[in-house]
């Protein structure tokens, strides 16, 4: 168990790194860079900036060197902690990516949580009740969240609560809370305003989930040694959870690999949407500014994430699944 755990981490290093580079290379495709925006963005309001401060820019940044010595530099410092510093905000990378990204951990991990704790008992009743009107509910459902964005979805819910309420869920502070320190109530507040973005994000993995447990245990209730345990007079809830519900919950597990990035993107884009201080729209902006260092951070630290959450899910499988622990 120990040599597989210490196997998948070794093998997450050299993905970490191709992906790296690959996300530093498509960050830097489009034309032009910082500098470029930077002038631009000057000379649309009027002002004038002299040719010797512009190579200036390009000195301090490094702009004018090949792309791949910039990274090696930018990598080499990832390697020690620092993100280098952000172009467009004159500040450290790694100060400003840690001061939002526990908001997005947050909602992506509450809604992680809600996705497995709704989606697992629903895709599971609607396979012991096929062809039920729960069935078809369930089907229903799960069909419309798999084909509504979240982005549509929240600005759906937008719209709902200023119906009701009068007043706009944009935030995750209500405006007594915004700039206060730290403090219970605050927290509390904090809580009540996670329920909606998390809500929202889950909506769409919570559909998907309930599909592909209703396959998978539907799959397993067809087969023979299930109607051999319900001849032999075993009660159907303890068959159901000792047999096929075992070996169905497999794939769900391993799902947590790639439910996770799709988590992810969906809460950046529910987030610009609701105006949450996340990661996503500082990636967008850093995106449109061209600041390679502040946009590669996000992307790496996105990145690892998601290779956390394929790591997590193989070693779930490995302790349910003594297949996999045989293996190793």
């Amino acid at each position: 168990m120990y040599r597989f755990i210490l196997r998948r981490i070794l093998l997450m290093i050299p993905t970490l790194f191709a992906l790296s580079i690959i996300s530093f290379i498509i960050i830097q495709a489009p034309p032009g860079d910082f500098v470029d925006s930077y002038v631009a963005r000057l000379r649309a309001q009027g002002d004038y900036i002299e040719e010797e401060r512009i190579e200036s820019l390009r000195a301090q940044y490094s702009l004018d060197d090949p792309m791949m010595t910039r990274y090696f530099r930018w990598f080499g410092g990832v390697l020690r902690g620092n993100f280098g510093v952000s172009m467009n905000y004159n500040q450290a990378v790694t100060s400003i990516i840690l001061d939002r990204l526990p908001y997005s951990f947050l909602i992506t991990l509450l809604s992680l949580f809600l996705v497995y704790l709704i989606g697992i008992p629903i895709g599971i009743l609607s396979a012991v009740k096929q062809y039920s009107a729960w069935d078809y509910i369930a089907t229903t459902v799960g069909f419309i969240g798999l084909g509504t964005p979240g982005f549509l979805l929240a600005l759906l819910m937008l719209w709902i609560l200023y119906s009701l309420t009068g007043n706009a869920a944009i935030g995750l502070f209500s405006t007594e809370y915004l700039g206060a320190p730290w403090s219970w109530g605050k927290v509390v507040d904090l809580i009540n305003h996670l329920w909606l973005p998390a809500s929202i994000v889950a909506f769409t993995g919570t559909a998907s989930l309930i599909r592909t447990m209703r396959a998978n245990l539907l799959d397993e209730l067809e087969k023979p040694y299930v109607m051999v345990a319900r001849a032999k007079g075993l009660k159907n809830l303890t068959l159901l959870f000792k047999y096929p519900f075992r070996i169905a919950i497999n794939p769900i597990i391993s799902m947590i690999g790639w439910t996770l990035p799709g988590l992810i993107t969906g809460e950046m884009l529910v987030s610009l949407v609701l105006g949450l201080p996340t990661l996503a729209p500082l990636f967008l902006e850093s995106l449109r500014m061209e600041d390679m260092y502040l946009a590669g951070g996000i992307v790496f630290v996105l990145t690892l994430f998601t290779l956390v959450g394929t790591l997590v899910s193989d070693i779930l499988l490995a302790v349910i699944d003594i297949r996999i622990r045989e293996e190793t």
